[in-house]
């Protein structure tokens, strides 16, 4: 697999190891967008979510949830961010399934932007495709 992520898994690249055991590994993301900045992946390859198995993919985020208390408490954060990208449009860049837990602190200049579409989209008719039903 010729996968950045892979090649850190088996231990081609160099990485800062925050955890690891025989399913996943987690370490330092590089960018460090926040202070501790953290990726955790699967050791068994899957392009995202929508290719993850569902054991693995529990697994993963017991794990995940574990660092996170971790990492908040150890680093004395005011809050984390668990992000998941899937896609090239959501920002994926590695296409390798991870996940991003992202301390906060006070001005730490790390945005996540809400826009308030209440009024453009009919809920409605966004249940129904979801749901795959027709117009009523």
């Amino acid at each position: 697999m010729d996968c950045i992520f892979c090649k850190i898994i088996n231990k081609e690249i160099p990485s800062k190891i925050v955890y690891e055991d025989e399913r996943v590994l987690a370490i330092l993301d590089i960018s460090q967008a926040t202070y501790g900045h953290t990726l955790v992946m699967p050791k068994t390859h899957a392009k995202n979510i929508y290719e993850i198995k569902e054991d693995d993919y529990l697994y993963l985020m017991k794990i995940v949830k574990m660092l996170a208390i971790k990492i908040k408490n150890n680093l004395n954060a005011k809050g984390i961010n668990i992000i998941n990208n899937n896609d090239i449009g959501a920002g994926q860049s590695v296409m390798h399934y991870h996940v991003h837990i992202v301390p906060r602190y006070d001005n730490d200049d790390f945005k996540i932007k809400n826009i308030d579409h209440s009024k453009d989209y009919n809920l409605d008719e966004v249940l129904n495709k979801i749901n795959n039903k027709k117009e009523s």
